[in-house]
């Protein structure tokens, strides 16, 4: 009756939640919707390096790479959310259409 995960249903779940990630960073005109965007980016392939090596006891590799893409993503929100805060100090919003000048 019950039927058990296989490796074929994490990467089903770990491409929608990818598509999904890649819709709303290329949609959402503000900072705030791109990093959510990619952080959904990086926790599908989080899903996909586990569900990959589910099946081998021994092999720890999917876990180990999870850990630095955690590491990296931690580092990466919390350097962008300080980026966009800067960027809200100096032009007053976070919409990526009003902030494309670079001025010095």
């Amino acid at each position: 009756m019950w039927q058990t995960l296989t490796p074929l249903h994490y990467w089903i779940l770990s491409a929608l939640i990818f598509c999904i990630g890649m819709a709303v960073a290329i949609t959402k005109r503000n900072i705030i919707g791109v990093l959510m965007g990619l952080e959904l980016m990086l926790n599908a392939a989080n899903i996909n390096l586990v569900a990959a090596w589910q099946n081998e006891p021994q092999a720890v590799e999917g876990q180990i790479f999870t850990l630095f893409i955690i590491a990296i993503a931690a580092a990466e929100s919390a350097l962008a959310l300080a980026i966009a805060y800067q960027v809200y100090r100096r032009f007053g919003t976070v919409s990526l259409d009003k902030i494309s000048t670079m001025k010095g």
